[in-house]
């Protein structure tokens, strides 16, 4: 029976994105027709999934909790409901502070919208929902795939691990399963992650299980692509090197955020590696799995951080020369150690700075590399079409984060749709999109 309309609004990274995947798939199996971020909410219900890992995220999931609150009070909306990472950690104070939302939920306790909107019981049932399914928002072609929540670490600066609690890895045979379901569904690209795939397995039985999940997904029919984003770089699993070297359908692309490079703020950091070692790890990689593009981030301004450990950080980021970048300044989070225990004393317009400095750095080596692209022949999924070209993405670029390749649409043989693998020759380079045409 339909029951109306829900619209999920997703804040924060592709983690919560599945998160309400499988929210809005419980929803659906009751009755209710779900909406994945509207360009304008007209549904009855409004469910927001939050982010709380930054002070610029939780402002953001701030700012659309009054935005829908405000709707509410216009009765333009039934009921809203607020779920994720921020409510996880701070349920008590918005409760009191935002009594306008009718129910809170955390980040692991949201099968509960399902028993406020419905019947709990039938949304859970086999026979109507297997646990693997979701309701994917993504193009057709491409999932993101969650292998674990949670961390470890404990890095200083960061919340995560307060509001995800410890490292806990999904069992093998139940992501090869999900697998296989999202290929019935027409998936053909993997975005794995989690907050630590370094540490996938270590949990379940005490041995690095990543090269092992990553070598048979590889062998399923149907999978073209896995893309591997969040990697760790202490106790990191070298043997998924020579796995990434051996399959082709294994894009040749690593997301592990490596936030420094000076041992004095490595070790502020508590990230547990010195720059000799870290810088023998990115060597390995290279060698190991020849033309791979390394994405990592970079945080600056974190407390302790001295002019001149900025300076080497420069210097290492010419000489490393990241295929993707991204920096962020240091955020004082409460709870954590650096809370804690460093006075946060940089202020905010040095941090803004050496974020641009370090940027325009990246911007010059991102304009370098991908002009060496010019000329070369890329294999390219194709992802929409917008105006006279067809957008699409290489082996080395992630849905939404990193470059695009533009293909102009004309002529008997681009006839291509969405999700189509094309070879592309590429014609012509900016600093983060490339232009070609179809082979």
């Amino acid at each position: 029976m339909q029951k109306g309309v829900v619209d999920f609004i997703t804040l924060g990274c592709s983690k919560n994105l599945v998160d309400a995947e499988r929210v809005m798939r419980q929803l659906e199996a009751v009755g209710w027709r779900c909406v994945h971020d509207p360009e304008q909410p007209k549904g009855e219900i409004c469910v927001i999934n939050t982010c709380g890992f930054i002070g610029d995220a939780k402002e953001e999931s701030i700012n659309m909790i009054l935005q829908m609150a405000e709707r509410k009070k216009k009765h333009q909306l039934r009921q809203l409901i607020v779920m994720g990472c921020l409510s996880e950690r701070y349920r008590a104070e918005l409760e009191a502070e935002l009594p306008e939302v009718d129910a809170y939920f955390g980040k692991f306790d949201f099968e509960g919208i399902t028993a406020l909107l419905g019947s709990y019981e039938s949304a859970i049932n086999p026979r109507l929902y297997p646990w693997y399914e979701r309701h994917i928002t993504t193009p057709k072609h491409y999932a993101y795939l969650k292998i674990s929540e949670g961390c470890n670490r404990m890095c200083s600066y960061c919340a995560i691990p307060l509001i995800t609690g410890r490292h806990t890895s999904r069992p093998k045979e139940e992501i090869l399963t999900e697998v296989r379901w999202l290929i019935s569904q027409g998936v053909k690209e993997f975005n794995v992650i989690a907050q630590d795939l370094s540490s996938y397995g270590l949990d379940l039985e005490k041995r690095h299980m990543l090269p092992e999940l990553i070598d048979e997904m590889a062998q399923i029919d149907g999978v073209e692509w896995i893309r591997l984003h969040y990697a760790y770089p202490t106790d990191f699993p070298e043997e998924l090197l020579d796995v990434m070297a051996r399959h082709e359908n294994i894009c040749k692309y690593l997301d592990i955020a490596l936030q420094h490079c000076t041992n004095h703020m490595l070790t502020l950091m508590r990230r547990h590696i010195n720059r000799a070692e870290q810088d023998a790890l990115i060597r390995k990689i290279r060698e190991q799995v020849p033309g791979i593009c390394i994405r990592t981030t970079l945080l600056v301004g974190h407390p302790g951080e001295t002019e001149e450990d900025f300076e080497e950080l420069k210097e290492w980021v010419k000489e490393m020369r990241f295929d993707r970048m991204g920096c962020f300044a240091y955020s004082d989070e409460e709870g954590t150690y650096a809370n804690k225990h460093y006075k946060d004393d940089i202020p905010q317009e040095i941090k803004d700075r050496r974020v641009e400095e370090l940027m325009a750095i990246q911007q010059v080596i991102s304009g370098e590399l991908m002009a060496a692209k010019v000329g070369k022949t890329e294999r390219v999924i194709i992802d929409r079409q917008e105006g006279d070209y067809w957008i699409g993405r290489t082996q080395y670029d992630s849905p939404e984060v990193d470059c695009e390749v533009l293909i102009e649409v004309k002529g008997e043989r681009l006839k291509v749709k969405e999700g189509d693998f094309v070879n592309v020759k590429i014609t012509k380079a900016e600093e983060f999109d490339l232009y070609g045409i179809i082979c």
